[in-house]
C-alpha cells in the first residue's frame, strides 16, 4: 500500500494559527492532525462549560477551519482533531455550520464515550461509592484509535474528537489506511509504529527543533511543523515541508520520544509500545528513519484524567534591593504571618529567590524576589486578607519596599487526578458522518483474559565503562541533552548521551542518588530512573514534584518544561576525553 503522510498543525491550544494553511501548502499532505488537549486545557474547558453548555471545545480550531476548509477539500486532505474536548457533538456541528456557510461539501464525524462525569461512580465501582469527587468540572478517558478509523472508513472529512491520547490521533488514520484490526496477527508491532510516530508528531514543532537543548545548530526562529510518512508495516519517516524553518535529526526526535513518558512500556489503549525497541536513524537531510518497534497487548484499564478545583490561590512578589537580602525578607515573613494569624490560610509558601548581585551596576540585578503563595478553599481567606496584609505593609516594612504588582482577589486552581477503569466500563462510539453510531468494542485480547499483569522489563546491560582518566568539572550540557514536562503531578525528565563513548559514562555516572543530588527538591521524593540503551538515553520520573499538577502552579516551574534546563546546568566530573 502507498505511504501514508500524517502532518501536525497544532501541539497545543494556542498554537500557532497559521499552522494549519502553512501544513496544506507546504507540500503533500494526506491527514492532518491538531492536537489542542492537555490536563490544564480540560480544566480551562470545563469552566467554559460552567458558562455556557453549548461551549466546551477548542475555538480556535474553528476559526483555522474557516480560514482553510476548501484549500483541504481541494487537496483531498483529511483532518482529525481532538479540539471537541468537553463537547465534541457541539464542535462537530459547529463545522458543519461553517462549511454550510462557505458551501464546501464535507462529511463530519466525530468520536464520543469519553466524557465519564455522569457515570464515575458507576465505572470506578466501589472506589466511586461516595460519589464524584467535591468540584470534579471533567472527567474523561484517554480512548484508543479505532473510533477514529470507523470515521474514517465511513468516508469522514473531518474527524473531532474529545479526550484520546495524543498518538491516537496518528494511529487511527493509519489503522484506516492499512487495514488494520484488532487482534489479526501482527497488529500490535504495526501500532506500536505509529504510537511512536504519534508521540513525536503530537508536540508540533518540539519535533523540529522547538525547545531543543542543541537549538544553536539549527535555525530555530520559527520551525516547520512535522509530519511522519508511515509505512504499512508501522514504520514511519520524521520530516518537515521542504524550506521550512527548524531542522530535523536523531536528537530532536529522540528528545520528543523522551518528553513526557516513563519507562520502557508506553501503554495506551489499543496497544503496549516497547520504547526501548525503537530504533533511530538518519535518512538524509531532515528525515529521520523510525523502526524496529514492538508491541504488546493493550492494559485491561483506561487511564481516566479528573479535573478539579482545589481551592484559590494568591501570591505576592516582594522586590528586595541591595544590603541585608536576609533581613529583610525576615521581616517581611513575621509581618504578614501576624496579620494572617486571625485567619491562616490552608497552604501558605515562602520562597527566597536570590537574583540579586554584589555591587550591581543596574538596580534590577542587585535586586532579589520574595515570592509568597497562599492556598485555602475559602476565596476570601487568600483574596482580600492577604491583599490587604501586603498592601498595609507600603511604608511601615523593609527599606526599598515594593512588590512585582498589586496584590489582587483570589484566584480558583485546579487539580488533575488520574485514575484507571476497566476498558470495557467505557462505551467507545463512533458517529459517522451520516448519523449511524458504530460501537468500538474494547481489545479482544489483553492481560485481562491472560495470565496476569505484564512481566516486568528486565534492566538492559549498561555499556562498558570509560576507562579512568581525567576529568574536568563542566555542567551535564556538554555532553548530554534533554527534555523534561509534567503527567499530573510528576515529571520525567529524558537525558540522552550524543555520542556512545559519552553514553558509555553517562550510564554507569548519572544514577537515581546522584540526579537527586543534582536536583534537590527530588531528594525527598520517589525518584525511578529507566535505561533506553537504543536511544542511548536514561529517563528519571519524579513522583510528586508538581503536586496536584500544572493547574494547582505548584512551583516555580508549574509543568516542569525547564527542569531538564536545569539539570544540564548542574556541573559534575566529566572525562575531559568528552569535552
Amino acid at each position: 500500500m502507498t505511504v501514508l503522510r500524517i502532518g501536525n498543525f497544532s501541539g497545543f491550544y494556542g498554537d500557532r494559527f497559521t499552522a494549519l494553511r502553512e501544513m496544506l501548502t507546504g507540500g503533500g499532505i494526506d491527514v492532518l492532525t491538531g492536537d489542542y488537549l492537555a490536563e490544564l486545557t480540560m480544566l480551562i474547558l470545563g469552566r467554559d462549560r460552567l458558562k455556557d453548555p453549548r461551549a466546551g471545545y477548542a475555538r480556535t480550531f474553528l476559526r483555522q477551519l474557516e480560514d482553510c476548509l476548501g484549500l483541504a477539500h481541494e487537496r483531498g486532505v483529511r483532518i482529525v482533531t481532538n479540539a471537541g474536548g468537553l463537547n465534541p457533538a457541539g464542535l462537530a456541528d459547529a463545522v458543519r455550520d461553517v462549511a454550510g456557510r462557505l458551501g464546501i461539501p464535507v462529511n463530519v464525524a466525530h468520536v464520543a464515550g469519553d466524557d465519564l462525569l455522569s457515570r464515575l461512580p458507576q465505572v470506578l465501582g466501589t472506589a466511586g461509592a461516595g460519589g464524584i469527587p467535591t468540584g470534579t468540572l471533567a472527567a474523561h478517558a484517554y480512548l484508543g484509535g479505532f473510533g477514529i478509523a470507523e470515521c474514517l472508513r465511513a468516508g469522514a472529512d473531518v474527524v473531532v474528537t474529545g479526550r484520546v491520547t495524543d498518538a491516537a490521533l496518528v494511529t487511527g488514520p493509519a489503522a484506516a489506511h492499512f487495514g488494520w484490526r484488532p487482534g489479526e496477527p501482527g497488529v500490535y508491532d504495526r501500532l506500536a509504529g505509529a504510537v511512536v510516530a504519534g508521540h513525536v508528531l503530537e508536540c508540533g514543532t518540539q519535533a523540529t527543533g522547538g525547545n531543543y537543548a542543541f537549538f544553536q545548530e539549527g535555525d530555530v526562529r520559527r520551525p516547520g511543523f512535522p509530519l511522519a510518512e508511515i509505512h504499512a508495516d508501522g514504520s514511519s519517516v520524521i520530516t518537515k515541508h521542504p524550506g521550512t524553518g527548524g531542522f530535523v535529526d536523531v536528537g530532536t526526535v529522540t528528545a520528543q520520544l523522551l518528553y513526557e513518558t516513563g519507562g520502557a512500556r508506553y501503554a495506551g489503549p489499543d496497544v503496549t509500545a516497547r520504547l526501548d525497541t525503537v530504533r533511530l536513524s538518519q535518512d538524509g537531510p531532515d528525515r529521520v528513519r523510525i523502526d524496529g518497534v514492538r508491541g504488546e497487548a493493550p492494559p485491561p484499564t483506561l487511564k481516566a484524567g479528573l479535573n478539579r478545583l482545589g481551592g484559590f490561590r494568591n501570591e505576592v512578589v516582594f522586590v528586595l534591593t541591595g544590603l541585608d537580602i536576609e533581613a529583610k525578607a525576615a521581616l517581611v515573613r513575621e509581618q504578614l504571618s501576624d496579620a494572617l494569624a486571625k485567619s491562616p490560610p490552608a497552604e501558605v509558601r515562602w520562597e527566597l529567590v536570590r537574583t540579586d548581585r554584589v555591587d550591581a551596576d543596574t538596580e534590577e540585578t542587585a535586586s532579589a524576589l520574595l515570592r509568597l503563595v497562599v492556598r485555602d478553599p475559602d476565596e476570601q481567606v487568600v483574596g482580600r486578607a492577604l491583599s490587604g496584609a501586603a498592601v498595609e505593609l507600603a511604608l511601615g516594612s523593609y527599606p526599598g519596599f515594593h512588590v512585582l504588582s498589586p496584590p489582587e482577589k483570589g484566584a480558583p486552581y485546579g487539580v488533575f487526578e488520574d485514575v484507571y477503569v476497566p476498558q470495557g466500563a467505557v462505551d467507545h462510539m463512533a458517529v459517522l458522518h451520516d448519523g449511524r453510531r458504530v460501537p468500538v468494542p474494547p481489545p479482544q485480547r489483553s492481560h485481562a483474559q491472560g495470565s496476569g499483569p505484564l512481566d516486568a522489563v528486565p534492566p538492559p546491560p549498561l555499556p562498558a565503562p570509560l576507562p579512568s582518566g581525567p576529568t574536568r568539572h563542566a555542567p551535564l550540557g556538554l555532553v548530554a541533552g534533554a527534555r523534561s514536562g509534567d503527567k499530573g503531578g510528576n515529571a520525567n525528565v529524558g537525558v540522552w548521551a550524543r555520542s556512545e563513548e559519552a553514553w558509555r559514562w553517562l550510564a554507569h555516572e548519572l544514577t537515581a542518588d546522584r540526579f537527586r543530588q543534582l536536583i534537590p527538591e527530588s531528594r525527598d521524593l520517589p525518584v525511578a530512573r529507566h535505561v533506553l540503551p537504543n536511544l542511548r538515553a536514561l529517563n528519571f520520573v519524579v513522583t510528586g514534584v508538581l503536586g496536584a499538577g500544572v493547574a494547582a502552579r505548584h512551583r516555580f516551574d508549574p509543568q516542569a518544561k525547564a527542569l531538564g534546563e536545569w539539570l544540564r546546568s548542574r556541573h559534575l566530573d566529566i572525562p575531559e576525553a568528552l569535552l
